[in-house]
């Protein structure tokens, strides 16, 4: 699971993200919400701690703005303050904090509370999208891929890499296509990136003799098609 922590507090910050990271999770981080909408958009994390007082706008904003995005309205947010008054609890939570949490913090509390968010299921859902090719089909709401009617259990990047595939199948995509389209333009990674995880991906497809679902085209790039020839 990835944890955005978004505080402008460096020494919170990275007692935040310790703590975080000694409980399994991954954490990325980030002081202000210019670049919490970057990593937000690059990272898709499965959940926000996010503080209220922010440089360059505040929390209570930066939730706002998450619930208007199609993408990313559901993922749960734990929202941190010294604001302590009622009327505070009250506007964070309707400006889209599904927690909230006045300093000073107990790190185990936390801990608890995230992983409390982390199981519930998303608030925001309005509808459920399926993708199907073939005999694979994908919830994007719920991150579900079933394969013959069985769960499939997948990472987040192998998700998202099946969930493009299926999404433009017979179209053919260079690795900085696909690069782009699944890890955004603004992820700094070789293209061997890429083959890598279609390794992985054609290794889970394997079990149910798809493999040849995901095809090299040499000189060009990567094919996915239903039609294993």
């Amino acid at each position: 699971m990835n944890i955005l922590v978004i505080e402008d507090d460096q020494a919170i910050r990275e007692m935040i993200c310790l703590s975080l990271q000694q409980a399994d999770y991954q954490t990325f981080s980030c002081q202000d919400v210019k670049a919490a909408k970057q990593m937000i958009a690059q990272y898709q994390p499965d959940c926000l701690v996010v503080d209220w007082m922010l440089p360059d706008s505040t929390g209570v904003e930066l939730l706002r703005w998450l619930r208007r995005q199609q993408k990313y309205k559901h993922i749960p947010a734990l929202m941190l303050t010294a604001r302590a008054q009622e009327q505070d609890k009250i506007t964070g939570l309707d400006s889209g904090a599904d927690d909230y949490m006045t300093k000073p913090l107990s790190l185990r509390e936390m801990q608890s509370r995230i992983k409390a968010l982390l199981r519930r299921p998303a608030s925001y859902i309005e509808s459920t999208h399926e993708l199907k090719s073939g005999p694979i089909t994908i919830n994007s709401d719920s991150h579900r891929v079933t394969i013959h009617e069985t769960d499939v259990d997948l990472s987040k990047t192998e998700f998202l890499l099946l969930k493009f595939f299926v999404s433009n199948e017979n179209k053919v995509f260079s690795r900085n296509q696909i690069l782009d389209h699944v890890w955004g333009v603004n992820a700094y990674l070789d293209d061997r990136t890429v083959d890598v995880h279609i390794l992985r991906l054609r290794k889970i497809l394997k079990q149910f003799q798809l493999e040849q679902m995901v095809k090299t085209i040499r000189g060009s790039g990567y094919r996915f098609s239903s039609k294993i020839e």
